[in-house]
């Protein structure tokens, strides 16, 4: 009966640790506490598996003042920490023109073209590849949101559909010049119902095809990926591929966004993409997933999670975010050799100041764009930015903590090879 009572009393205390999400977690808790972190091997995950991370506000953070460190806790650059953490590419956004006609940026990095360079350089000198994500607007393109570059608002279709096509080339062109290795280009970002302005898939199918010939002329070694999301909704992606299909359009890559509060399944997000890839003999890789390790907000900027009717599968902690992105890696390599990779969002998105010094971080967001979006966003941007500008919305779900030292978690990428070992 004592035994009986001491293993009941046990299995209290590990499912009280590691909150209500089940046995299993449970498990990969108890686990964790001999060896720090416990992340099992991803099974059938191939040697040139994409394990990449975008990073696109880290210029705009360090210009802020925003330091880095390395596991022993020393400053180091932050391309260099992902790179020892077994991260093989890096992702950024670009804008055609973030900024005001005085010259202010809009903020979320500020990522024109300039800022991408000296990321990729950055990237290519660490020994990563480049992933190239052209939103062709000069601010945040989402399923929302696909509003035309300013300097392209008044030209005919034909018109933006060559302005497309030029502005990606010489794009790229800027960037090879520049020694950059860039791996694979997005032609938009989440283009569920429109790109640069355009609704109606027709127009659409022109301009992903614009951005692809853009694509081939400069490099025909550069992967081409269109992004969508939504994998949750029923027969989303089905239709969508067939779209594509249909009119033609050449791309090497249907990529996906995945965050689990609001995306469904990774059972499911494995069977779209299966279908996808077996019917139209695509490419396909999750473009951009996060989880939280707190939920606490560092910067007084409220975060985007966890709040209630989300989807919470893991517990908030260091090992629930690891435990979600390798799960994310694994649902990707299940689709086989078609299933090429993820992306982690934003994990250095950190606060430039504690959220007791809400006033000063305003002040820095404002100045360097190290926020989501700055009041001079408004201007083109009314309804969602030009209100609510201000901070870092998932400095909560980086794989960094508040003060820039690496979580364990970040070294999910190179455990999702071999496992986490274990102390003896």
């Amino acid at each position: 009966m004592k035994n009986v009572l001491a293993v009941f009393v046990v299995l209290i205390f590990v499912l009280g640790a590691f909150g209500t999400s089940g046995p299993a977690e449970a498990v990969r808790g108890s686990r964790a506490a001999e060896s720090g972190l416990f992340l099992e091997k991803v099974s059938g995950l191939h040697k040139d598996f994409i394990k990449g991370v975008d990073v696109s506000s880290i210029i705009a953070l360090e210009e802020s003042g925003v330091a880095f460190y390395n596991e022993s806790g020393k400053k180091q650059d932050i391309f260099k920490t992902l790179k020892e953490a077994g991260v093989n590419y890096v992702r950024v956004r670009i804008w055609n023109d973030p900024y005001d006609a005085n010259g202010n940026g809009y903020g979320g990095g500020n990522n024109d073209l300039k800022n991408a360079i000296q990321i990729g350089k950055r990237a290519t000198a660490n020994g990563m590849k480049l992933l190239a994500d052209f939103h062709y607007s000069d601010f945040w393109a989402d399923p929302a949101k696909q509003k035309a570059p300013k300097a392209w608002a008044n030209l005919s279709f034909e018109d933006k559909k060559t302005a497309l096509y030029r502005y990606t080339k010489q794009s790229l062109e800027a960037m090879k010049a520049a020694g950059i290795n860039v791996g694979m280009v997005q032609v938009g970002n989440e283009t569920n119902g429109g790109l640069a302005g355009e609704t109606d898939w027709a127009k659409m199918s022109q301009l992903f095809n614009a951005g692809s010939q853009a694509v081939r002329e400069a490099d025909s070694n550069i992967l081409v990926a269109l992004h969508f999301t939504n994998p949750e909704t029923s027969g989303r992606y089905a239709w969508i591929a067939e779209t594509l299909h249909r009119h033609h359009v050449d791309y090497d890559v249907f990529a996906s966004s995945y965050y689990p509060f609001w995306h469904g399944t990774l059972k499911n997000l494995t069977s779209v993409l299966t279908s996808v890839a077996d019917t139209y003999g695509k490419k396909v890789m999750v473009a951009e997933t996060s989880y939280t390790y707190t939920a606490e907000d560092g910067d007084g900027h409220e975060n985007t999670a966890p709040k209630n009717g989300q989807t919470l599968n893991y517990p908030v902690t260091v090992q629930g975010q690891a435990n979600a992105v390798r799960d994310v890696i694994q649902a990707v390599s299940d689709v086989g050799e078609a299933g090429i990779g993820v992306f982690y969002w934003e994990p250095a998105w950190i606060p430039v100041g504690p959220a007791h010094q809400l006033e000063k971080n305003k002040a820095l967001w404002e100045t360097y764009g190290s926020g989501w979006a700055t009041s001079y966003a408004a201007e083109y941007d009314p309804e969602d930015a030009g209100k609510w500008f201000g901070g870092s919305a998932v400095d909560n779900q980086a794989l960094f903590d508040f003060k820039g030292r690496p979580l364990p978690s970040l070294n999910v990428f190179k455990y999702v090879d071999t496992g986490t070992p274990f102390k003896n």
